[in-house]
């Protein structure tokens, strides 16, 4: 059992070492803290800290470094978060002004997190699954490919060009979007997929020619609304794991991969447990399952325009994580409130 003297004297072996990137001694705790005790006092609590696991000694070395399990201990037990300093908040704000969409605010948002944290930022797009689909256009380019268009009620729109296999005139053209039109428009995303899937299964009534470009059409329009309904990451800030390698104890290969493939990250953002507020902290050992174990990732919640999505931090776990949970809490605020602000103007 931890006293709270003891803890007091983790949260000043965390800052310190966070701050000066050195192992932290008795010495060094009296003279930056004001705890009114001996350095014999504070190198008896740094003994029970050690035996509980939360301190170790690195090397040869007299000063103490935070374990997980310190780091882990430290977290619970922050009082209160960091606030960012008033020009953090202004540029946040600014930054994030007026995107021109959905796809240029997800790209503001890393790239404001990573420059006030230092750290990878990961935004986590919000899940059209459940989204209406509006509208579907298609436009034809000549012979036999098409731009086919989609668009929800939440204000994305997608688009991808499809060969349908035969040349088609315009009113080909116009035959098969009203065709699909029926099938997607004024149903959810997973609905239009059940409804061109089964589609698909029934027994051909058309002419082989018109049956094989409305298959080609209906399939193109099940891979777009498949991609509504992915998950996927947009990330910034990777260089920062390069600059800060002396961080981590082994290679920074693992952190690269689980960036590059996205569903790594994905499964683990998704599996966290957040508090009250919607953030929540794996240090770790606590991401060993997900090959992350000298990571940390910090997370928060904000309102996406369907349900909720997830933003947040990956680094080592050497890092400040009061700033950086204050980081991700008020940049996931004003995240949720353009969306809101944005789904009341449509």
């Amino acid at each position: 059992m931890v006293s709270e003297r003891g803890l007091d004297v983790l949260r000043a072996i965390v800052q310190d070492y966070v701050a000066t990137r050195e192992p932290v001694g008795s010495k060094s705790i009296v003279e930056r803290h004001a705890f009114g005790v001996s350095a014999a006092t504070i190198r008896n609590d740094m003994a029970l800290l050690e035996d509980e696991e939360l301190i170790s000694a690195p090397h040869t070395s007299s000063g103490r470094v935070p374990t997980d399990k310190g780091y882990r201990v430290f977290v619970d037990h922050l009082a209160e978060l960091r606030p960012l300093s008033t020009a953090q908040r202004n540029a946040i704000a600014t930054f994030l002004e007026a995107p021109a969409d959905l796809d240029d605010l997800l790209a503001r948002t890393v790239r404001v997190l990573t420059q006030v944290t230092g750290q990878v930022a990961l935004v986590q797009y919000p899940s059209f699954e459940r989204a209406n689909v509006t509208h579907i256009e298609l436009v034809h380019l000549g012979g036999p490919r098409v731009v086919v268009i989609l668009v929800t009620d939440t204000g994305r729109v997608s688009q991808r060009i499809a060969s349908l296999g035969t040349d088609l005139d315009d009113a080909d053209v116009a035959t098969l979007r009203a065709q699909v039109s029926v099938l997607v428009t004024g149903g959810s995303v997973q609905e239009g997929l059940g409804k061109i899937a089964h589609t698909l299964a029934e027994t051909p009534t058309r002419s082989p020619r018109e049956d094989a470009a409305s298959r080609a059409l209906l399939a193109a329009v099940a891979e777009e609304l498949e991609e509504f309904r992915q998950d996927r990451l947009v990330m910034a800030g990777a260089a920062n794991l390069a600059r800060r390698e002396s961080d981590f104890q082994g290679s920074i290969y693992p952190l690269l991969e689980a960036i590059e493939e996205q569903v790594t990250l994905l499964k683990l953002m998704t599996e966290m447990a957040a508090d009250a507020e919607g953030l929540a902290v794996s240090i770790g050992r606590e991401n060993e399952a997900f090959g992350l174990s000298e990571a940390s990732v910090v997370t928060s919640g904000y309102a996406g325009t369907i349900g909720e999505a997830r933003l947040g931090l990956l680094g080592p776990t050497r890092m400040d994580y009061a700033t950086n949970l204050s980081a991700v809490r008020a940049v996931a605020h004003y995240l949720s409130r353009l969306m809101a602000d944005d789904e009341r103007a449509r």
